[in-house]
């Protein structure tokens, strides 16, 4: 390792649920933790995070602050910035620079820098985004419960997602826009729950006193709707992490290319040796507990590697000394 470096056993980059969770069982473990992030959390325009039990509808921001009071007791650190690279070095260990200029030094690295959610290209899409133009059912399907919702179809996966919001309300359009051709079954298994098929490319959204009331088609046609389900392309932030040979992969489901991440074994261990992923870095579905959790588990397999380590050191020194 560089002894120039400020060192510390484990490195975090990114602060969100995953983060935060991992850093935290690190630092219970009695070991020394930064967390790098660059205050971009992906659930930032939502009014709440829900299915956190005992923390129902919390602000993301106030879940964060939580979390990094929590860190903070066991000894962890925050640092505010943006990780520009991470490079494992000749002797062990890992160099990960920030954009300010300044290195840190690490013995392990935890990676929980989420993704990038790129919508459609419809106008209005991105000024919505997280309030009332939505992607999961879980997440938000509970507060547009009742109301008129239309989804929009870009993928294969746009039928199973109309499927669900339809059990929150019986009120659902399925824009065809430019998603597959419906198969015969599943234009029957619409038809059978409700749902109303209208065909047409959509171009835009309407807004009046700040809500979506409708859908606008290339037509000219607006369909009134008070929530629209849009299935974004999930991106793998790894552009920093080039430098240790991890390239996010295609996430793929029947057949359609969804978005990316970085592998991982169950634990969150990648194949670089010394760095394991947490949240939505390796599974673009995760929701905020999900998230915790994977982030809990990576932490806790960072520190059981490092006692491996330390171990087999101190068997060879009594060895040695022998």
């Amino acid at each position: 390792m560089d002894a120039a470096l400020e060192q510390v056993d484990v490195v975090v980059v990114g602060g969100g649920p995953a983060g935060l969770s991992g850093a935290k069982a690190v630092a219970r473990s009695k070991r020394s933790v930064v967390v790098v992030d660059d205050d971009r959390p992906r659930n930032a325009t939502a009014d709440g995070a829900h299915n956190v039990l005992g923390n129902e509808g919390i602000a993301p921001r106030e879940l964060l602050a939580a979390g990094r009071a929590e860190l903070a007791a066991y000894g962890g650190q925050v640092r505010s910035g943006r990780v520009t690279d991470a490079v494992a070095l000749p002797d062990g260990g890992f160099r990960v620079d920030l954009a300010d200029g300044t290195s840190l030094g690490a013995r392990r690295l935890l990676i929980a820098s989420g993704l990038q959610d790129v919508l459609p290209d419809v106008e209005g899409l991105g000024e919505r985004w997280g309030r009332d133009v939505l992607h999961c059912p879980y997440c938000h399907g509970w507060e547009v419960r009742d109301t008129p919702v239309g989804v929009l179809a870009t993928t294969p996966m746009a039928v199973h997602g109309t499927m669900l919001f339809s059990q929150l309300t019986a009120d659902v359009v399925y824009f065809a826009h430019t998603g597959p051709a419906l198969s015969a079954e599943d234009a029957e298994a619409l038809a059978a729950r409700g749902v109303r098929v209208v065909e047409g490319e959509v171009v835009g959204v309407e807004v009046t006193d700040d809500r979506l009331s409708g859908v606008r088609l290339a037509s000219g046609e607006v369909v009134p709707r008070a929530a629209l389900v849009v299935a974004p392309q999930f991106r793998a932030r790894d552009t920093h992490l080039a430098s240790l040979g991890l390239v996010a992969e295609d996430l793929v489901h029947a057949g359609a290319v969804l978005g990316t991440k970085i592998a991982a074994d169950p634990t969150g261990r990648t194949s670089v040796p010394g760095v394991w992923v947490a949240g939505n870095t390796t599974d673009p579905m995760a929701q905020v507990v999900s998230s915790m959790a994977s982030g809990l588990q990576a932490g806790a397999m960072v520190n059981a590697d490092l006692v491996a380590e330390e171990t087999r050191a101190l068997v060879a020194a009594a060895r040695a000394r022998a």
